[in-house]
């Protein structure tokens, strides 16, 4: 399967015609500075709102109008080598691979472990690590063949046994690895990773160059799982000094940097000289985590960074001035914003409680206020991701119908039911979410911001009554978002729900003999969803760019700079023009 595509290529091009650099594997942002990182994951959360945090050659950059308007309008001058560039970002939360749980640690890590496979432009499964992969013919063992050669950055080989490694690793039921439910399509990993199962019984095994993966039913997706930053390979020797939010001495990675220096505003990466795809064309990228308090357009304007994200307000006036607009530029983002229960406790146990909080808010009205008319999400599974359904799985707005329902469950008027409270890391929608509540049901909820770099582990350890999360694709596939969000005992499944019907359904969308099929399995599972409301989606939009994805900044001259709807950044993708 490896046919000459390089990861590496820096074709990434300012002109909206040009073909941009390879986009990254792959789980929201204020006007005033790049956001919290989501947490989706692959599985990155999002919690707040979606990664966008740094640059990758994916799409072709939009070209914005360029008319006068209010606003700064002087980009200084800034002298540019063709070996550095400088880009937003944020600390990472870990080294490890494994840990990782949100897309900024992510979008770092990415640059410094590869992974087996990886996505190209059009989101095709690519080789990686591996050069190539066979199925069998009843598609239930897919077995990944390492490139001759490869090294970590140390010159120490990459063998089949360090995926191994690794990937036990992820799964390790001590760890409680945010994305470790990736692999639950493997023979006995969801059984081990639950403690119920032996290591020893997980399908994966290295056979010489070769990593052999057998499944509990035929995946189509699975290639396309293994290119997440949470199986990126990493050093086994290197596991137990990875999981600290400072790089180990002497960093040893896979990818196309390695760490070289951190200090309390930034990460400088050097470009690996063993990197299986030839070194990049960028021999060092500034990963700027502290902005110095300016927000993102007057840190760009300043030449602090070469790019940042923006928010839709700044983006209003960017696209008409004539020096920071052509300078815009706007990025997908396969990605869904949505609000849960904690179905495990009363009062939420309780499908009409649930039924009654859901459909006593107007989620198409706030997503349209907030983000426009294109960010309404209508199912959990985002526009993009292929063979999606088109149909409308919103719940209703009925107000009436909301009271009807809480009072059948003992609660009229809200009498009766314990003090409710909402936990989230911060949104645009969450006062209206609560204030609709107030009004259509009776009932007051009390609202608490959680830090978001403490957000994720109040959702594993103490998940609130109501929740919210933002979550962007780990790989274009309806299970992803389906499966992995929602499955019984997934780890991303926050609020606990367990439903047998639902999760046969995701079953029997596994098993499909074709498109036709699959799509009948997910639209049962869509339905059950629906109905059973234990999330209720509610927008599409990233950092409320009116459904499409988000916006950055991006200096002219810099090639491959756009992110993927993945959301990854690939900075080997990167470089300056002549």
């Amino acid at each position: 399967m490896d046919d000459g595509w390089r990861p590496d290529d820096p074709t990434g091009t300012d002109d909206p015609t040009g073909a941009p650099a390879w986009p990254a594997v792959s789980g929201r942002l204020p006007p005033e500075r790049p956001a919290p990182p989501p947490i989706s994951g692959r599985r990155k959360l999002l919690a707040a709102f979606l990664v966008a945090l740094v640059v990758v050659g994916l799409v072709a950059p939009v070209t914005a109008l360029k008319l006068s308007s209010p606003g700064p309008t002087a980009t200084p001058s800034v002298a540019h080598g063709s070996g550095s560039v400088r880009v937003a970002g944020w600390t990472p939360a870990t080294y490890d691979p494994g840990l990782q749980g949100d897309s900024g640690t992510a979008a770092l890590l990415a640059q410094l472990f590869d992974g087996l496979t990886a996505f190209d432009p059009s989101l095709a499964v690519r080789p990686a690590l591996a050069d190539s992969w066979t199925v069998a013919p009843d598609g239930r063992q897919l077995s990944f063949h390492l490139r001759p050669g490869i090294v970590f950055s140390d010159g120490s080989p990459i063998t089949a046994a360090d995926v191994v490694s690794d990937w036990l690793h992820l799964l390790d039921p001590s760890r409680h690895a945010p994305l470790a439910s990736l692999l639950d399509d493997v023979v006995g990993a969801a059984a081990y990773r639950q403690g119920s199962g032996s290591r020893a019984a997980v399908g994966i095994e290295a056979r010489g160059d070769s990593v052999v993966v057998r499944l509990v039913d035929p995946a189509a997706w699975f290639a396309s799982v293994v290119a997440s930053p949470a199986l990126a390979i990493a050093p086994p020797a290197e596991a137990s000094s990875l999981d600290t939010a400072q790089a180990p001495p002497g960093f040893v990675g896979s990818g196309a940097y390695v760490v070289a220096a951190e200090d309390a505003g930034s990460i400088t990466l050097r470009a690996n000289p063993r990197y299986w795809a030839g070194p990049p064309a960028i021999g060092t990228v500034v990963v700027v985590t502290d902005l110095g308090g300016q927000d993102p357009v007057d840190a760009f304007a300043s030449g602090l960074v070469d790019y940042v994200p923006v928010g839709e307000a700044d983006a209003l006036w960017l696209r008409y001035d004539r020096q920071l607009g052509p300078q815009l530029r706007e990025e997908p983002s396969l990605s869904v914003t949505y609000y849960g229960f904690d179905t495990r406790r009363a009062p939420f146990d309780d499908v009409r409680v649930r039924q009654a909080f859901a459909w006593a808010v107007d989620w198409r009205r706030i997503a349209l206020l907030a983000d426009g008319p294109g960010s309404v999400a209508t199912s959990i599974v985002p526009p993009g991701i292929p063979g999606r359904s088109a149909a409308d799985y919103l719940p209703p707005f009925d107000p009436a119908g909301a009271r009807a329902r809480l009072a059948a469950a003992g609660f009229p008027g809200g009498k009766g039911l314990p003090p409710i409270t909402m936990v989230t890391d911060g949104t645009s929608y969450d006062e209206a979410v609560v204030e609709q509540i107030r009004r259509n049901l009776g009932v007051s909820v009390t609202l608490e911001i959680e830090p978001s770099d403490q957000y994720v582990q109040t959702l594993a350890d103490a998940t609130p009554d109501i929740w919210s999360m933002a979550w962007i694709a780990d790989y274009p596939a309806q299970e992803d978002f389906l499966g992995i969000l929602l499955r019984s005992g997934s780890t991303s499944n926050y609020g606990g729900w367990d439903d047998p019907a639902y999760d046969a359904a995701l079953d029997a969308a596994g098993r499909a003999a074709g498109p036709a099929a699959q799509a009948t399995a997910y639209a049962a599972a869509q339905s059950i969803l629906r109905d059973q409301v234990p999330v209720v989606p509610l927008s599409y939009a990233a950092s409320g760019s009116h459904g499409t994805g988000s916006w950055a900044l991006s200096r002219t001259g810099l090639l491959g700079a756009a992110t993927s709807g993945m959301g990854i950044p690939r900075f080997a993708g990167l470089a300056w023009a002549p």
